[in-house]
């Protein structure tokens, strides 16, 4: 984000009034653009330059330039320490990372194998997004990530697998309750091996604090009080972002099938599925993305009393601090 470049002058949160919900949609609307991802390493460079000549009074208002330049850093690099974050997983790149492997997961008809399949490869994307975007206070070791990797996917392929077998069991319920059912499977693996997967990944943040900052962007300290409600909120948003683009398309497509794609070919319907969820994923996204802000206020009475009592650099004292939620 454009906040990692350093320099005295603050630089505007966004164009959009962040404590507001339709506020935050424009924003993560902007931020999870999939046009950023044409921006090339010059043109992050540039943005770059452009931010710390306003931060540091060379450039003294914003301009449709530098609001260009912001939506560029953005959408491209990581907030704390201001490294350009992996192409594919970049927020810009969610919708088109996410595409073929929820197209995957949503394929009716998958066996024990397929299923297992594209559950470790969400499971995969899942972990290199945590990775790349996660709250930079304290890096997980090899051994970490490799051991919480390996109870994510256990986690998402024990609960798909395992209603996979229950559901077609099921007394006393139709056979379109049934296949509905069926095709919500997934959703209920994501969700619930999403939770432990941010939990499991972001466990050094519980146990060590996260940096809070004050408003002039400086840090004063690390809090487990604030690292809890991040991650608590991201598990949360996890569910969030998963519902309508696991839900809607498969509820949809058993409808179709039974209309328009009776008797049309695997072919047809793939690619009406990839379509639904494509679209789905554009339209929905930035509403979920943005029930949580990103950068987190927070007042110093909900955290350690540490923090209360502190001035900044101008004397005053500190009643609010920011944090960097992660996603």
């Amino acid at each position: 984000m454009a906040s990692a470049i350093p320099g005295p002058v603050p630089l505007p949160a966004s164009q959009y009034d962040l404590t507001t919900y339709m506020g935050r949609v424009k924003h993560c609307a902007e931020i999870s653009d999939p046009t950023m991802l044409l921006s090339t390493s010059k043109d992050i460079e540039h943005a770059k330059r452009l931010i710390w000549d306003y931060k540091n009074g060379v450039i003294p208002e914003m301009t449709p330039e530098l609001w260009r330049a912001k939506k560029i850093l953005d959408s491209s690099i990581h907030p704390d320490n201001g490294e350009t974050v992996f192409l594919p997983f970049r927020m810009s790149s969610c919708v088109l990372s996410n595409l073929v492997v929820t197209a995957g997961m949503l394929t009716p008809g998958l066996g024990n194998i397929g299923t297992a399949f594209w559950q470790i490869a969400n499971q995969s994307l899942n972990v290199a997004i945590n990775i790349s975007n996660g709250n930079k206070s304290h890096p997980l070791s090899t051994q970490q990530l490799v051991t919480n990797y390996a109870m994510a996917v256990s986690a998402s392929c024990g609960v798909a697998l395992g209603l996979n077998s229950i559901v077609p069991r099921l007394k006393n319920v139709s056979p379109n309750t049934k296949l509905i059912l069926g095709r919500l499977v997934p959703f209920a693996a994501v969700v619930s091996a999403g939770i432990v997967n941010v939990f499991l990944m972001r466990s050094e943040e519980i146990k060590k604090g996260i940096h809070v900052f004050d408003d002039n962007g400086d840090n004063v300290g690390i809090s487990k009080k604030a690292a809890v409600q991040a991650v608590g909120e991201t598990a949360a948003s996890r569910v969030i972002n998963a519902t309508p683009i696991m839900v809607i398309p498969p509820l949809i497509l058993v409808r179709l099938q039974k209309t328009i794609l009776k008797n049309k070919s695997i072919g047809i319907q793939t690619l009406t599925n990839i379509g639904l969820i494509f679209a789905t994923s554009l339209a929905v996204l930035p509403f979920a993305l943005a029930v949580f802000p990103q950068r987190r206020r927070i007042s110093v009475d909900s955290l350690e009393e540490k923090f209360r009592g502190l001035k900044n650099k101008q004397g005053e004292e500190i009643k609010f601090l920011e944090f960097n939620r992660g996603i």
